[in-house]
């Protein structure tokens, strides 16, 4: 965010990196490394270069405050042992986010995900033979979903999942835990801001990219800075961090096409119970 606000000042100002560098009397190198996010911004640099690009003092105010909290532990440093490192940073942002929207193939999304659920996961093996505590996977899961009970600063959260979410069974013949599930879809598709969706295997309308799952976030800016727009891919050992506009738009456009394809937020709640009949 702090990088994204002084790149937009910049912009906004017409000054080149060499300008910048004179002013502060650094190095014009240095000024582009901070720009780019390859470099820590100390606070006075922050400060200098806000005020450089013309910010008003309240912006310049915001920028310095940004700039303090950078390099500061997430929410998230108690779960180390659980969550990836690429993934913390996602898990900051689901907090912040005053909107997320997340399309998902194959495996229920993490915050959907029952107790059961999510200790036929972890319990299956591992690649590279990572193992983790159970007990403490499920407790770091739990607390990530209480997002979704956080009404008061208007959040909204939205699925869409594949039809393919309803079917595959984390636990070999283990019909109990998916009749479980999808009643607890049922039960999350009835908070005031949650909406979900299931986009069937023969949708009528079908779409491109159904196989691709994403994650979108809306990010408010503090005070007068700008928000941030995310789109999320978590891949098999890392996790992409798209935010470009043009790119981010782009997955924009994509879930616009999934949203309007899948069945409506009703239609989809008899539809689970549709499969969850299948599971006797």
């Amino acid at each position: 965010m702090l990088i994204n606000e002084l790149n937009r000042l910049k912009a906004a100002s017409g000054k080149k990196d060499a300008e910048a560098a004179d002013h502060l009397g650094n190095q014009a190198s240095k000024i582009n490394r901070i720009l780019l996010g390859q470099s820590k911004a100390s606070v006075g640099d922050a400060m200098a270069l806000a005020r450089f690009y013309g910010a008003t003092e309240e912006h310049v105010e915001v920028i310095a405050d940004l700039a303090r909290k950078l390099g500061k532990r997430g929410d998230w440093g108690g779960y180390e042992n659980v969550f990836a490192e690429s993934m913390r940073l996602r898990l900051d942002l689901e907090r912040a986010s005053s909107r997320m929207r997340q399309y998902q193939t194959e495996i229920i999304p993490g915050l959907l995900q029952t107790e059961h659920y999510i200790r036929a996961l972890h319990e299956a093996p591992h690649p590279f033979g990572l193992t983790y505590d159970v007990e403490h996977a499920v407790a770091a899961r739990r607390e990530r979903q209480s997002i979704l009970h956080r009404v008061d600063k208007g959040k909204t959260i939205s699925f869409v999942l594949s039809e393919s979410c309803l079917r595959c069974l984390p636990k070999a013949d283990d019909e109990k835990l998916i009749r479980e599930q999808l009643a607890h879809l049922t039960e999350i598709a009835e908070l005031p801001n949650v909406q979900l969706q299931v986009l069937p295997f023969n949708p009528v309308s079908p779409v491109t990219y159904r196989a691709l799952s994403f994650t979108l976030l809306h990010v408010p800016g503090p005070g007068i800075a700008s928000p941030l727009d995310f789109a999320f891919l978590e891949q098999y050992n890392e996790s992409r961090y798209i935010d470009k506009y043009e790119q981010v738009e782009a997955y924009e456009q994509l879930w616009g096409y999934l949203q309007a394809a899948a069945l409506a937020p009703k239609d989809s709640i008899e539809f689970i119970g549709k499969v969850a009949g299948e599971y006797k």
